[in-house]
């Protein structure tokens, strides 16, 4: 699978929103975890979840790192997750924890390459150690099939302390984006848009406009929605005239809406479902799927 997967099930559902999921014990709510041990619980309440939105959103997203700090049984409720989210017809990303370029071509080997313990269909990292860390995985996602995200713009608050620092005459992280475009060439799809894709900031409008306009055929997941400096407007500026050519991550606005505002909620399956329904209607003031 490669990216026109994901652009053909945002177009299906009519809906740009991946999920992602973070291993934290603030994301579970309280009865559940009453007599289980947190993975037990964490397992149950993404089950849940997953099978509320199944045909509401194209795709899931998880958070390796916090899964993998969880010992052997976050490692295995991780795969598990993301095998059951694929099955379920669900584009699955996985954000990989930093690493040093002497592991990157091994990592990557392990994860990819006719490896089925890790189940996804795109890879998150990050350019900031440089190409000899991103190479291995373009060229194992080229031959997979499979896409490979790589982060240029995050929206924390300090984001811009070195990520819109001016290198010559660009910022830092549209320096990186002129490496992720030269990366992706290669790997167009049918969609008109590269395996190789970017991950973008909701609250950086000026940085999603330019990336937008002067990369055309880069996908781009725009991070950052539930942030206070990200907003639906904002995002789909990530998006071109037919409302294609990107995905909007959120989080905590689901996975956490059954404790909205303080007030716990045990069905927290309708609170996600109602939080999805929201998010679709919000971006659609601003953009249509066609």
């Amino acid at each position: 699978m490669a990216i026109d997967t994901l652009q053909s099930r945002i177009r299906k559902t009519k809906n740009p929103a991946v999920v992602m999921f973070v291993a934290s014990s603030d994301r579970v709510p309280r009865h559940l975890l009453e007599g289980r041990s947190f993975p037990e619980a964490y397992g149950i309440f993404c089950r849940d979840i997953l099978s509320g939105l199944k045909g509401m959103i194209p795709g899931v997203r998880f958070d390796m790192s916090g899964f993998l700090l969880l010992g052997s049984q976050g490692t295995e409720l991780l795969t598990g997750l993301m095998k059951e989210a694929r099955q379920m017809g669900y584009y699955v990303l996985a954000d990989l924890p930093e690493m040093l370029s002497p592991a990157a071509a091994q990592n990557a080997a392990g994860l990819l390459s006719e490896n089925d313990l890790w189940s996804f269909d795109g890879l998150v990292v990050s350019p900031y150690l440089g190409t000899d860390i991103l190479k291995p995985f373009a060229d194992l996602c080229k031959k997979d099939q499979k896409d490979l995200f790589v982060v240029l713009r995050t929206s924390n608050k300090s984001a811009a302390e070195i990520q819109d620092l001016i290198t010559g005459a660009r910022l830092v992280h549209m320096a990186a984006a002129d490496h992720v475009n030269r990366m992706g060439q290669g790997m167009i799809e049918k969609c008109g848009y590269s395996q190789v894709a970017a991950v973008a900031a909701a609250g950086a409008a000026d940085s999603l406009k330019n990336l937008r306009s002067k990369y055309k055929q880069t996908f781009l997941l725009v991070d950052g929605y539930d942030y206070p400096n990200g907003n639906a407007k904002n995002c789909s500026l990530a998006f071109d005239k037919l409302g294609h050519g990107a995905a909007v991550c959120v989080e905590r606005s689901v996975t956490g809406a059954w404790d909205e505002d303080g007030e716990a909620s045990a069905d927290y399956v309708h609170a996600a479902v109602e939080a999805v329904s929201r998010v679709k209607r919000n971006l659609g003031r601003y953009l249509t799927v066609l």
